[in-house]
C-alpha cells in the first residue's frame, strides 16, 4: 500500500510540476480542468447518480470550465463572485456540519449534486486566477492547504486528547482533535510570517498572498492564516461528511493509495475561492 501510495505521488508530482512552472499558465490551468471534471464525476456518484450520468455530468463541468476560459472570466475582475464564494462557503458549510451525515441525504438531490458542480467549477476558476497572478501567489495557497494538514496530522498524533476529550466532529471524523487543530494553525502563521520574510528578502516580483495581507496589518495577516487553516479543515470535514452519508471510504479508486481526486483537494475547495475573496477584498480596501 504504501508503495503504491509513493508511485501514485511521483506520477502526480511529474505531471503537476512542469505544469505548474511552466512560463504560461495555460498548461496548469487545462491541467486542473481535467482533474475538477474527474471530481465531478465523483461528485456524483457520491450523491447517488450511475455510472453514465455521473459521466455526464463530469463532462458538462468540464464544458463550463473551458467555456468561462473562452469567455475570458480567468483574466477578468470577479471582485463580487470571490466574496459570495467566500461566504457562501463560511455559512454553508457551518450549516451543514451542524446539521450532520444524517441530514446529508435529506436535501434534495438536484440541490446536491448542482452546489457541489458549482464548489467545484469555483476552484478551479480560482486556480486559474491565482495562477494568472502568479507562480508564488498560487504556492502560496496550496502550501498553506499542505502545511495546515501535515501539522495538524503530528499534534493530534502527539497531542491529540492531552488538553481537550472532546473530538472536533466524532460523527464525521472520529480520528480528528482539536489539538490537530490548533497544531495546523500553529503551523500556517509561522509559514505566513517564513514566506512573507523570504518575499522580502528575495525581492519577489510577484507578491503571495502572506505578503499582500502584512503589507495591510500583521494582525490582518495572523487572523487570515488563523481562518484559511480553519477552512482548510471544514473542507475536509465536508467531504468526510458526504462520505460517510454515501457510505463509502474513498471518493473513487482514481488514484492508487490514495483515493480519489476529491480526497486530495476537499481542502482545497474552500480555501481557494476564500483567498481570491481576500485578495480582491484587499484590493478594494
Amino acid at each position: 500500500m504504501l508503495k503504491q501510495r509513493v508511485i501514485t505521488a511521483l506520477i502526480l508530482l511529474l505531471v503537476l510540476l512542469p505544469a505548474l512552472f511552466y512560463a504560461s499558465p495555460w498548461p496548469l490551468i487545462a491541467l486542473a480542468l481535467i482533474m475538477i471534471s474527474a471530481g465531478a464525476w465523483e461528485w456524483s456518484r457520491l450523491n447517488g447518480y450511475g455510472q453514465l450520468m455521473s459521466l455526464i455530468w463530469g463532462g458538462a463541468c468540464a464544458l463550463a470550465c473551458a467555456a468561462s476560459w473562452w469567455l475570458g472570466l480567468v483574466e477578468r475582475s470577479l471582485d463580487l463572485l470571490w466574496i459570495f464564494a467566500g461566504a457562501t462557503w463560511v455559512l454553508a458549510s457551518a450549516w451543514l456540519l451542524r446539521a450532520g451525515v444524517s441530514a446529508w441525504s435529506s436535501y434534495p438531490r438536484p440541490l446536491r449534486l448542482f452546489s457541489g458542480l458549482f464548489a467545484l467549477w469555483l476552484a478551479w476558476l480560482a486556480v486559474a486566477q491565482a495562477r494568472v497572478i502568479g507562480i508564488n501567489f498560487l504556492m502560496s495557497i496550496l502550501v498553506l492547504v499542505w502545511v495546515a494538514d501535515i501539522f495538524a496530522y503530528f499534534a493530534g498524533r502527539a497531542l491529540g486528547g492531552r488538553f481537550t476529550q472532546t473530538k472536533l466532529a466524532l460523527s464525521i471524523s472520529p480520528g480528528k482533535s482539536w489539538e490537530g487543530v490548533w497544531g495546523g494553525m500553529t503551523g500556517v502563521v509561522v509559514l505566513a510570517f517564513v514566506w512573507r520574510w523570504a518575499d522580502s528578502t528575495m525581492l519577489a516580483a510577484v507578491p503571495s498572498l502572506y505578503s499582500d495581507l502584512g503589507a495591510k496589518s500583521v494582525w490582518l495577516l495572523c487572523i487570515a492564516a488563523i481562518f484559511m487553516a480553519s477552512m482548510s479543515v471544514v473542507g475536509d470535514l465536508f467531504e468526510s461528511l458526504v462520505k460517510r452519508s454515501a457510505g463509502v471510504k474513498d471518493s473513487s479508486s482514481l488514484l492508487p493509495g490514495h483515493g480519489g481526486i476529491l480526497d486530495r483537494v476537499d481542502a482545497l475547495l474552500p480555501t481557494l475561492p476564500l483567498a481570491m475573496m481576500l485578495y480582491s477584498l484587499l484590493n478594494i480596501i
